[in-house]
């Protein structure tokens, strides 16, 4: 062993991290097969084999997200030319593959309309927002907002997330551009802009992730991720300010909704030794943090939560979380080698 694997080793023990042998593609290890992760009511076992596919044939590059279509299909975006979407059965069978033109496929979305299902890419690459049929034909295509006098050129336009409304609204978070909100109504016409670039409440720093929460039916919302602040916002559909939940420690991906709770991929622990340190972050219906599998126990002192590092080295970079009517989470992983999606089976 050489010095400096010594010292993360040294480091990772002195954390209480667990390290375990990384994997690649169609690769496993009978280390983790009964790996149980996660806390009080949301614990889950590690299911590293599901989707795993034949690199040579269909490969990925970095699974920036994953959704379920209506037909309890499993949908995921890479950024692989070769297939940007890949579409599973719950099993981990391959059924689909589609997509050549999405260099920097970033962020999808599912939407209903009419009972049709539609899916929103962002693309950062492109510099665009493209909305296709589940089928992969192009129906829109949105370019940069240079009219606002928020752009000087369509590349400082990098969108990475989309939300969509019940009335085909839907918002475009500029996560790796200027940093502001785009509110567009179904023909794809601009309605408002807010946010943009900054450390003000109402601003972000890497506005990575946007999601519509009508938990409360009276009062829907925005939640939207600033990413590199650790902080999870809430804004009314108008773009006013409303409050901000800390997750000290954790750089969350997208907010996920499913039934009462949040979900969301943590793409690494903010003063962690090494770079691929990340892990799962589930909140209740009071927005408490209740379980972070793969990562320290949540813990509030004073109404405040401390801060949450990785524990186990199982996820690399994690993007991206889909949970299943089961309650089970399938995980996409940026920068991971080239690996495919992992599954939590909820206990």
């Amino acid at each position: 062993m050489n010095r400096r694997n010594f010292l993360h080793k040294s480091a990772c023990i002195s954390a209480g991290i667990l390290t375990l042998p990384m994997y690649s593609g169609a690769y496993a290890f009978d280390t983790r097969k009964d790996l149980i992760i996660g806390h009080n009511s949301h614990r889950y076992k590690v299911d590293m084999n599901w989707g795993n596919l034949h690199s040579n044939k269909v490969p990925v590059k970095d699974c920036h997200e994953i959704i379920q279509d209506s037909k309890g299909r499993i949908v995921l975006l890479t950024n692989h030319v070769k297939n940007n979407i890949i579409i599973y059965d719950k099993s981990g069978k391959l059924l689909d593959t589609w997509g050549t033109t999405y260099p920097g496929a970033h962020g999808l979305t599912l939407s209903v309309e009419n009972g049709e299902e539609f899916l929103f890419i962002t693309d950062y690459d492109r510099h665009q927002v493209i909305k296709t049929t589940i089928d992969g034909r192009e129906v829109m295509t949105l370019d940069c907002p240079a009219d606002t006098g928020k752009y000087k050129n369509k590349e400082e336009f990098k969108p990475t997330e989309t939300t969509v409304l019940e009335n085909g609204d839907f918002y475009v978070a500029d996560g790796y551009g200027n940093q502001f909100i785009l509110h567009y109504n179904h023909k794809g016409e601009l309605l408002n802009i807010f946010g943009g670039r900054g450390t003000g409440e109402s601003q972000f720093l890497n506005a990575h992730g946007i999601c519509f929460d009508q938990r409360d039916k009276e009062n829907p919302v925005l939640l939207i991720t600033a990413r590199e602040q650790n902080t999870l916002k809430r804004f009314s559909l108008e773009g006013d300010f409303l409050s901000s939940m800390e997750v000290p420690g954790a750089l969350i991906c997208r907010p996920v909704i499913h039934g009462n709770e949040i979900y969301f991929a943590v793409l690494k622990s903010k003063e962690a030794t090494h770079d691929d340190s990340g892990f799962l972050l589930i909140m209740n219906e009071k927005n408490e943090v209740i379980s972070c599998p793969g990562a320290t126990k949540p813990i509030y002192k004073d109404s405040q939560l401390t801060e949450l590092y990785q524990t186990i080295k199982l996820f690399q970079h994690p993007h991206d979380v889909c949970v299943d009517e089961d309650d089970n989470i399938y995980v996409a992983q940026w920068n991971s080698g080239q690996t495919y999606p992992i599954k939590l089976t909820r206990i």
